[in-house]
This record gives C-alpha cells, sequence and structure tokens, in this order.
C-alpha cells in the first residue's frame, strides 16, 4: 500500500455543489439589486472560501458597503440552501467504499465554513469519512497547509504517507505547502490544462482510477 490515508477536497471533486453556490450567490446579488453571475463566472471564483468568492462576485468586491453583513447573509442561505441541486460526482460514492474497505484513514478538508462542509459530508459520504475539516476560525484556509496538517493530526497520520486529492490549482498549493502528495482530478471545476499549468503531475479523469494510485 503507497498510502495509508487520503484527504479529499470537498466542492468540485467529490461533490458537485457548482449551481447551488450559483443560485446562494445570485439570491444575495439580485436581493441588494446586483447583475447575476453565470455558472462559468462562479466557477473561477470558486476554491479559496466564501469571502473571495462573494468578493469576486461583486462589482465592487470588499469595497461594497456593508460587505461583511453580506457576506454573513450569503453563508448563512447557503448553509439552509446547500443541497438542492448538489450531488456527488458519478463514481465517487463507489470509489470512498472502496478506500475506506481498503482500510485507508479518510478526510475531507475543504475551504467551505466549517459547518456547511460537515453538513454535506454527513448527508452525502456519513459512512466513509471520519475527519472533516471547513474554515473555521483559528485555522488558516487553504492553500495554507493548516488545515489538512490537522486533518493529519486527528488521523495521527504522517505527511509520507498521506496524499490529498483536489480538482484545483489551490489544492495543488496546499498539499505542497503541506509536503504530501497531491493527485489532480480532471472532472471537477477547473481544466486539465489550467491544472497542469499549476504543476499536476499526477491526473486521473474518473473516480475508479484512484485505487489503484493509492
Amino acid at each position: 500500500m503507497r498510502y495509508t490515508t487520503v484527504i479529499f477536497d470537498l466542492d468540485g471533486t467529490l461533490l458537485n455543489t457548482l449551481e447551488d453556490i450559483r443560485d446562494s450567490v445570485n439570491h444575495i446579488l439580485t436581493k441588494y439589486g446586483f447583475e447575476e453571475r453565470s455558472l462559468e463566472q462562479i466557477r473561477r471564483s470558486v476554491g479559496n472560501g466564501s469571502g473571495v468568492l462573494l468578493e469576486k462576485s461583486l462589482p465592487q468586491g470588499r469595497e461594497t458597503p456593508g460587505f461583511d453583513g453580506l457576506l454573513k447573509e450569503y453563508v448563512a442561505w447557503y448553509e439552509a440552501h446547500n443541497a438542492i441541486k448538489t450531488a456527488p460526482y458519478e463514481g465517487v460514492t463507489e470509489m470512498l467504499r472502496a478506500v475506506t474497505a481498503s482500510e485507508h484513514k479518510v478526510a475531507v478538508v475543504s475551504n467551505k465554513p466549517d459547518e456547511n462542509a460537515r453538513a454535506l459530508v454527513r448527508r452525502f459520504f456519513g459512512a466513509y469519512v471520519s475527519v472533516v475539516i471547513g474554515e473555521r476560525p483559528g485555522i488558516a484556509r487553504k492553500p495554507a497547509p493548516d488545515t489538512v496538517r490537522q486533518a493529519m493530526r486527528e488521523l495521527q497520520s504522517f505527511p509520507f504517507e498521506t496524499v490529498y486529492v483536489g480538482d484545483s490549482e489551490v489544492d495543488l498549493k496546499t498539499a505542497r505547502a503541506a509536503g504530501i502528495d497531491c493527485i489532480s482530478v480532471t472532472w471537477g471545476f477547473r481544466s486539465r490544462e489550467l491544472l497542469e499549468e499549476a504543476g499536476a503531475k499526477t491526473l486521473i479523469t474518473g473516480p475508479s482510477e484512484l485505487l489503484r494510485l493509492v
């Protein structure tokens, strides 16, 4: 066995959350008179947490009057509407079942707000994931290595036996900063070309391919 521990990104890796994120962002934008964002605009804006997402979605970014209040309202709305269109990518549930059956330790590390991440993992993957860490006070979000290192501590795993699986350049930077290997997936929110430009060396095109690498 090459790895004992597999840490997954959530959005764009395990779950296709893009439409619910877009709809929640657009709920806030239209409520306060701003122009809606397209699915592709949202796709390019996700990956660095809710604050960056909303910053990129508002014409004035963080200079928008009342930005902190808008962000709080977005997070609350999305938490209540985060599983309307969201679903696992095809083959992901079966892959997680196989990974856990082979006695790997499994975690999810996300830049989603912590409770949002935990709720979605409980709903879709509760039988397979033992540790979930989202964005929370007191710990730097990805691409800082802090959340991945926290997951390794909770799983009692070392960097040499751990691999991070994600769909974005943020995930590549995170794995690099944490001193662990990274497997990039091509079915998520970023293109293969972008991932390769960001330095991806190991890429997979379907969840079942992960099994031969871990």
